[in-house]
């Protein structure tokens, strides 16, 4: 009945005296381009706008003439009950038919976020509650709480979100983006692990996890990935201490101020690798796929030590003598 009425309403419009007139400039509002000064702007539909707020919406702020003519086209094509919400870009080509095809369409705004490999969790959490575009809802709880709620109760957050771009719409929750990043993590790590070499020491996809946050800390340079891994999965084969500097740094957290002290290294903190023998108890950041495929299928060897050439690249030794001749070399020497 609505919509035979308004049929009814356009008919007699257009069978009055001026209805030849009308139906010009009916005919010319449907395919007069938007009035937008910038070339293009963003508009924002909300959850449960209709047409017509919409209409009268895009009217008040003079990109279209008449509100009244968008309500009937929408009613006419059938479009009017399908708009969905979200923030759409508009250009100054658009005309109002193909604004209710982009409308319906849903063809929204796609905003992006990228997870860099070696972050920790502060890093994440901070990246993520600075985003415009991501709606916050956790505010400042811990890391406990914060995995509460997204159902992984009782693990430590550390390394569980991947490093990669994500793209998402406006509004988009805060738990929904680490829920997602989350996810595929846990893919990526369940790929890794049904690809690892059958004679590694890690038992678990957590200890590859862990190992790979290592190795991701160590290196950026990922040829070496698989020679780092290899120099750790030795050191755990024989009983060694790992020796890695970043696992005492994740331990001192707030405390670190760019350098190591040898008080530092033998700080008893559960990540202190010079005073405890195997893995830290978690991972110490986010590892890439590169890292985790490295953690899982370290390269072969007889290194036991590597230290930083400091252009990016590390010297590998199979000695202790040789280590600390290319300490002496890459390190002192500078």
């Amino acid at each position: 009945m609505r919509l035979l009425g308004i049929l009814l309403g356009v008919a007699l419009l257009f069978g009055s005296v001026g209805g030849g007139w009308a139906w010009m400039e009916y005919r010319r509002f449907i395919k007069e381009p938007l009035k937008i000064e910038q070339g293009t702007t963003v508009y924002q539909v909300e959850p449960g706008a209709t047409l017509a707020s919409i209409a009268r919406d895009l009217e008040r702020n003079g990109l279209i003439g008449n509100a009244q003519y968008l309500q009937w086209y929408g009613q006419y094509t059938g479009q009017a009950n399908r708009i969905r919400a979200g923030e759409y870009r508009l250009s100054d080509s658009l005309t109002p038919d193909a604004l209710l095809t982009l409308l319906v369409s849903g063809k929204t705004i796609e905003h992006s976020l990228t997870l860099l490999e070696g972050w920790n969790i502060r890093q994440v959490r901070a990246a993520v509650a600075a985003h415009e575009a991501l709606k916050h809802t956790v505010g400042d709880i811990d890391d406990a709480a914060l995995m509460d709620q997204l159902d992984r109760a009782g693990e430590h957050p550390e390394g569980r979100f991947f490093p990669d771009t994500y793209r998402f719409t406006r509004g988009t929750t805060d738990l929904e983006f680490l829920r997602r990043a989350m996810a595929r993590m846990d893919d990526q790590l369940t790929q890794a692990w049904a690809e690892r070499s059958g004679d590694i020491p890690l038992k678990t996809p957590y200890e590859a996890l862990i190992l790979a946050s290592i190795v991701e800390k160590e290196t950026g340079q990922a040829d070496e990935r698989p020679r780092i891994a290899g120099v750790f999965t030795r050191r755990l084969e024989k009983g060694m201490k790992l020796q890695t500097d970043p696992t005492v740094i994740y331990g001192m957290g707030a405390a670190f101020d760019g350098n190591i002290r040898r008080k530092d290294l033998s700080a008893d903190t559960p990540y202190n690798t010079y005073v405890h023998t195997g893995l830290p108890p978690t991972p110490i950041c986010m590892p890439g796929r590169d890292a985790l495929d490295a953690a899982v299928n370290p390269a072969p060897g007889p290194a036991l030590y590597f230290v930083s050439r400091g252009d990016g690249s590390h010297a590998f030794s199979a000695t202790l003598d040789e280590h600390n001749a290319a300490v002496r070399k890459y390190q002192l020497g500078r």
